[in-house]
């Protein structure tokens, strides 16, 4: 008795952390056939392309690049739940550099002109970067070293950072006029630019863990810490990279998200990502709370998920504060895909495309 070559490969595809991500974006995408036959229409005009489907790729970017950086946290068995504050942080401290007026610098020069900037570009985007890759250390050192629970040590730069934001810029929107920093969020290359960007964090992301050993040490220290700390790796310095390199992404993600709407806004941007992140890894199967393999490609397709449940919502006329019910049944069908009893019934389908019988 040998089980057919159709059924072992298909059960290979199943078993792919590619393939959960896969069939949810296929699943809304069909919906969205079904009940909104416009939003497949792709126009090309003033040089780039338009679209729903180019909408879900321009507004997913902050989410997928929160989840690029997620992706490490949750698999060394933590959870971060200050990114979408740390952005607002980034928000500020970016805005501030290049229209200061808060601080009594009144810059007539700056007001509706797109080629001035109080400060040089490259500071306004490396700045704000090493101050969000700060407070991904912040929250490491807690983690790692100070042993705090990961969901109470980064509660704490959750609260406390968008009043740090607020802090910044005097609790005041900071209207951002700048041409160069304003193309990360709006510019285009045919396809918005900062898929570019993104595209960029996740090959950098992907070089650092698939290419050296520390996706490797990522993983063994989900699975098993103790274990890993026998084994020769240092526990604390794989878990302080993954909140920095968390923080960083956060970093992007700010950039990107103010760079969107132009201004600073400490009070709301960044609001809940943190949530569509966590549940963009949680979609791409690394297991939350308990750590282990991750697929940072799935974490991605997680990302476009979210944000092709959002704006299918918003298509169909959906308000916002409806769109948080939606989510919550994402939330648990997903939980029930990814349940032990859900998946060895998939299994079990799966694997009982019958047994071929083989005649000696």
């Amino acid at each position: 008795m040998k089980r057919s070559k159709s059924s072992f490969e298909w059960r290979k595809v199943t078993e792919s952390k590619l393939f959960f991500p896969l069939v949810a974006l296929a699943l809304i995408l069909l919906f969205d056939l079904i009940f909104i036959p416009t939003f497949f229409h792709i126009t090309f005009q003033q040089g780039h392309l338009y679209g729903s489907l180019i909408d879900i790729l321009r507004n997913s970017m902050p989410v997928v690049a929160l989840a690029i950086g997620m992706t490490l946290v949750i698999a060394t068995g933590g959870v971060d739940l200050s990114v979408g504050a740390i952005m607002a942080i980034v928000s500020s401290v970016a805005a501030l550099l290049m229209n200061p007026f808060v601080l009594g610098t009144q810059l007539q020069a700056i007001k509706n002109n797109p080629t001035y900037s109080y400060s040089p570009f490259w500071v306004v985007i490396l700045l704000p970067l090493i101050v969000a890759t700060i407070c991904g250390l912040w929250n490491g050192l807690l983690v790692a070293h100070g042993k705090i629970q990961p969901m109470v040590a980064t509660l704490i730069l959750m609260i406390s950072g968008r009043g740090i934001a607020q802090l910044i810029t005097n609790s005041q929107k900071i209207q951002i006029f700048y041409g160069p920093f304003r193309y990360i969020g709006n510019g285009w290359i045919l396809l918005p630019f900062s898929l570019f960007i993104v595209v960029f964090l996740y090959v950098l992301a992907w070089l650092l863990t698939r290419r050296t050993a520390i996706g490797l040490f990522i993983e063994s220290v989900g699975i098993n810490s103790r274990s890993s700390l026998f084994s020769g790796i240092d526990e604390k310095k794989i878990k302080l990279f993954a909140y920095v390199f968390c923080g960083f992404c956060a970093g992007i993600a700010g950039l990107i998200a103010t760079s969107n709407i132009s201004t600073s806004d400490a009070t709301s941007l960044g609001l809940n990502t943190e949530l569509d992140a966590i549940l963009a890894v949680v979609i791409g199967g690394t297991l939350l709370g308990a750590g282990g393999r991750f697929s940072l490609l799935a974490s991605a397709i997680g990302g476009l998920v979210m944000q092709a449940v959002t704006t299918s919502m918003y298509a169909i006329g959906v308000s916002a504060n409806s769109l948080l019910a939606v989510k919550g049944v994402v939330v648990i069908l997903i939980i029930l895909l990814y349940a032990q009893q859900v998946q060895g019934l998939i299994r079990k389908i799966t694997g009982r495309t019958k047994l071929k019988e083989t005649k000696p």
